[in-house]
């Protein structure tokens, strides 16, 4: 939900700070005053492609930042070189990962820019979150018994692939394999080998300078002897000073750490040893190892990993027919079971589209469309033109009047239509619809009176379940909302600059006096706080 909007230097805002409330936010001002600079703003923040007309003169770049009810914080700025920096709670992102973010929280209605419900493609989605629990079990088990079904065809291709080798290849494949099986190479041997070898390569060395070292450790006049020497002189001093005791237990500790030095060395040179012909192996071994990783690695992993498969390919192969008929087998089994589950989410669906157009239509009639008409396809699918998000073609088709036809959504052609189209679904549609904030241009184009009344009745109802914000110049509708702005464009020295003001009391009052008689005399007043009087839902 949009907490924070903050627009800067686009079209000919200046700079506006719009707090819309989680309610019913309304814009109102004199036509060609700006109100749509706003739904701009709002276009560029959920990624649509930025205009650079749309940079104010004399700025060299436009910015928008939102703040959302999650914390995320979103900003984009366009510059008049062309180009875009985008950040999402201040992390550099693109414009796709802005649109893919937040596009899917907001609606802007009145135009086909950026209208979720207008693609079919959300049209499935839609049937599966209004149908309820039935619909949505339906449907989890549609998408399980649909990965089930392609995993088992990938594995039949896979096994097929396999067989299919030529024979000379398979025969190399065996010769491969018995040069690796005929090595028997471990896990990790490499690395151990090569570990040993400079203890092999180096063991007369090793033995003179661990016998040398514990001769200096251990033998007659040691290094052992010299310490034991100094910690005994001062043992026969210390009841003098006892500064001395530190000192004392230090040459203790050095006296044991030297001992235990000289049994750590008589330990490894027990086991170094001359031994030519484990050295002359030892160098053999890796000589064999190394040729393998050449042949089959670059590691001595991969060589293993080679061997497993080659054992896995070469067992496929010489029960090639067996393998085969099981493996087509399971496909024909997960292929019963999702055509089973493929026709009751259908007939689930075809349930459910059939009550929702029901109640679209109530929906457009109580907006004062009394020739209009909803239909949603529910058509059942070949089974090769299933897909993960269902096994039917799913559309939302609308028919403006008796004597037109049915058409896409897409066909409607004019903003204000679109945009009480679109109310009529969302009120429907209710929690089921994921969008949290619907933004309506246009939608009083073309109406007045007693339908702009039904039309505000409906908003302020929408916005119990949703975050509404509306462009209007209807004082019906604009009563209705929780939140006013005004938007206003004022010329001085400087040019001409669009402000966004929030209004509420008297100033709310006379803002609705403009908008039914153009003034803010005392009579247009009473007419405005009967209007609030007998706003109602």
């Amino acid at each position: 939900m949009l907490q924070e909007l903050h627009i800067r230097d686009i079209a000919l805002i200046k700079e506006a700070w719009i707090e819309p409330s989680a309610g019913f936010t309304v814009f109102t001002g004199e036509t060609g005053a700006g109100k749509t600079v706003l739904l701009n703003a709002l276009k560029l923040i959920v990624g649509e492609r930025g205009d650079l007309s749309l940079i104010r003169h004399g700025a060299e770049s436009a910015r928008i930042e939102a703040q959302f009810s999650d914390d995320t914080l979103a900003t984009r700025q366009i510059t008049t070189s062309g180009r875009n920096r985008c950040t999402l709670d201040d992390e550099l992102v693109t414009v796709g990962r802005l649109s893919e973010v937040l596009g899917p929280t907001i609606d802007l209605h009145g135009q086909h820019d950026h209208q979720a419900l207008l693609r079919p493609a959300t049209h499935s989605r839609l049937l599966n979150q209004w149908g309820g629990e039935e619909v949505a079990t339906c449907f989890q088990s549609y998408q399980e018994a649909f990965s089930c079904y392609q995993e088992t065809v990938a594995q039949l291709s896979e096994l097929t692939a396999h067989i299919s080798k030529s024979v000379e290849e398979v025969e190399l494949g065996r010769i491969a394999l018995a040069d690796i099986e005929r090595i028997d190479p471990k896990v990790g041997e490499d690395d151990a080998l090569s570990g040993a070898l400079p203890a092999l390569q180096h063991a007369g060395e090793l033995n003179e300078a661990i016998q040398a070292a514990l001769q200096f450790l251990r033998e007659d006049q040691c290094a052992l002897d010299l310490v034991s020497g100094a910690r005994d002189a001062l043992l026969s001093v210390v009841e003098y000073d006892k500064r001395l005791e530190e000192i004392i237990q230090t040459l203790s500790q050095v006296a044991i750490d030297i001992d235990e030095a000289g049994m750590g060395l008589r330990n490894i040179k027990e086991t170094i040893e001359h031994d030519d012909v484990r050295l002359e192996d030892t160098l053999a071994r890796l000589g064999v190892l190394d040729g393998l990783k050449k042949r089959f690695g670059p590691s001595l992993d991969a060589v293993i990993e080679r061997k497993e498969h080659l054992q896995k390919l070469l067992a496929v192969t010489e029960n090639g027919e067996e393998e085969l008929a099981q493996a087509q087998k399971r496909v024909d089994e997960a292929r019963g079971n999702l055509e089973e589950v493929a026709h009751a989410l259908h007939k689930a669906r075809a349930k459910t589209a059939t009550e929702l157009s029901k109640e679209l239509r109530a929906g457009v009639v109580s907006l004062d469309m009394e020739d209009a008409m909803f239909d949603i396809i529910c058509e059942l699918l070949p089974f090769d033109q299933y897909t993960q998000s269902g096994p039917d073609r799913i559309e939302i088709l609308y028919q403006p009047a008796s004597n037109a036809t049915l058409r896409p959504l897409s066909k409607i052609a004019s903003g204000g239509e679109i945009s009480r189209v679109m109310l009529a679904l969302k009120s429907v549609l209710g929690d089921a619809d994921e969008a949290q904030t619907l933004v309506f241009d246009e939608i009083d184009a073309g109406i007045g009176g007693a339908t702009a009344t039904l039309v505000g009745k409906r908003l302020a109802h929408l916005a119990k379940t949703h975050q509404v914000i509306v462009v209007t110049h209807l004082a019906q509708v604009a009563v209705y909302a929780d939140t006013h702005y005004v938007v206003n464009k004022q010329s001085d020295s400087d040019g001409v600059e669009t402000s966004v003001s929030l209004v509420e009391g008297i100033e709310r009052e006379k803002e609705i006096a403009r908008m039914l008689s153009g003034d803010t005399g005392e009579v247009a007043l009473e007419h405005a706080r009967e209007l609030f009087e007998n706003a109602s839902i």
